[in-house]
């Protein structure tokens, strides 16, 4: 027996994965190496990292000063806890880094293990705000079909993906979704004003049904990443930023996809000229290196929290929040993301991967293709005149995908939606490269 072969069976006896089912584990691949935009399996093959690991491998695989960083942090401390009254250098400058980077009006932060974690602490801290405030009825949330924020318990209950749903329900109580913008197929009913303020009165129309006086936030990523890769409309947020003041409602911007540099800006409400009352973010802040997220709040959030009496202060905490190696590689991989000049990299790539990409709508069976910065979608539908679906019986969206992995390119399929997130560090020739792939994948199933 092959060691491959060996730790596969010991895989399959021994190990829970993610989304887990047997069906869709039976001949894993066995990771063992990255360098740049490649990752090599266990029997040698090399393929391109289309979505940089998870969405969150930025600055590419096999960066040695990110393992040197997490080494010389831990020979001196590998952890202790930022619980008040502790502290410790790299969360401390990595903090004020952040400060920098941020949106002007947020300039605090606390520190989680990842994305999921991120959802549930803004959850909390919306409601600790309102409460702080005097208003404490002020406790649901609003957000939006294809959105995604993590699948633990109130975090799933936001997420917009039915199937992550029915094996754990009920859901936690409190949580309403509205429509999402997907400028592919939102119909607008309400033809006097653009596409984007009537996807964006729609959650105008969820807070006056709730009761105003109810909703606490509503949570949305700048682009829904795992639900397809869709930007909105360019003036769906300014509308959204507007219901949000005049409800007071808090404005919750989910970037752990779509934050450090991935749309080509360092967070990506900077392209709507906006600002959220909380962003949570995570995946590229470490490039994926080492577990970190959190969530950064408003200076008037942060206000209420430091105001209230001890007893009613903000009893809200991770083991690793405030990691001191976490935080060192974060300070690491941020330096490298700034000197290497990434975040502009990625909007001059993300706009030649796009416009490379639109070749592809030559095709029949491609009905759209959109994204921003280097993060793509390509939907693949069975009538472009009426953008019908392909029936799920077709099976195009796995189909695609196996011809995808023969070719050397290793993705997400969501549906019929081939998504792309290639490292920000990828070069021009291996996106090239992509496109070819994709092209041929495609028609050889459709």
């Amino acid at each position: 027996m092959s060691i491959e072969t060996e730790l596969v069976q010991a895989d399959q006896e021994h190990l829970l994965h993610p989304l887990y089912h047997p069906s869709a584990h039976q001949e894993p691949k066995v990771w063992v190496e990255g360098r740049g935009a490649i990752v090599k399996d266990m029997s040698g093959r090399e393929f391109i990292d289309g979505l940089s690991g998870l969405w969150n491998v930025h600055v590419g695989h096999g960066r040695e000063e990110l393992a040197r960083a997490a080494y010389e942090q831990m020979k001196e401390l590998a952890f202790y806890s930022a619980y008040a009254g502790s502290t410790n250098p790299p969360a401390i400058r990595l903090a004020e880094k952040l400060a920098e980077l941020f949106y002007p009006s947020i300039n605090t932060f606390f520190f989680t293990s990842g994305g999921a974690e991120s959802t549930e602490t803004s959850f909390k801290t919306a409601r600790f705000y309102w409460k702080a405030v005097g208003k404490p009825e002020k406790w649901k949330f609003i957000s939006r079909m294809k959105g995604y924020h993590g699948v633990t318990m109130a975090a799933m209950a936001a997420t917009g993906l039915p199937a992550y749903w029915p094996m754990f329900e009920p859901r936690t109580p409190g949580f309403v979704h509205i429509e999402s913008p997907y400028p592919y197929r939102f119909v607008n009913k309400t033809p006097e004003v653009s596409d984007g303020v009537a996807a964006a009165n729609l959650l105008e129309e969820a807070i006056l049904r709730e009761g105003p006086e109810t909703v606490a936030g509503f949570i949305a990523e700048p682009v829904q990443g795992a639900g397809g890769v869709i930007p909105p409309q360019e003036d769906y947020f300014r509308r959204v930023r507007e219901i949000c003041d005049q409800y007071e409602v808090l404005l919750i911007a989910d970037e752990v996809i779509t934050g450090f540099g991935r749309t080509g800006r360092w967070f990506g409400l900077e392209h709507y000229g906006v600002e959220p009352d909380i962003a949570q973010f995570a995946k590229g802040i470490t490039s994926g290196y080492v577990p970190l997220g959190g969530i950064g709040v408003s200076d008037r959030i942060r206000d209420a929290i430091e105001r209230v009496p001890p007893e009613q202060r903000w009893m809200h905490a991770y083991t690793y929040s405030g990691h001191p190696t976490s935080c060192a590689v974060a300070l690491a991989n941020l330096a490298i993301i700034e000197r290497e000049g990434l975040v502009e990299r990625a909007a001059e790539v993300g706009a030649y991967m796009n416009r490379a990409l639109q070749e592809l709508e030559e095709l029949p069976s491609v009905g759209n293709v959109r994204g921003l910065g280097m993060m793509a979608a390509v939907e693949l539908v069975a009538d472009k005149a009426t953008r019908e679906a392909f029936p799920a019986s077709a099976n195009v969206g796995p189909r695609v995908q196996k011809e995808l992995i023969k070719r050397g390119l290793y993705t997400r399929i969501v549906g019929d939606t081939i998504c792309l997130a290639p490292p920000l560090v990828t070069p021009v020739e291996t996106i090239d490269r992509i496109v070819q792939i994709l092209g041929e994948s495609i028609a050889a199933v459709v």
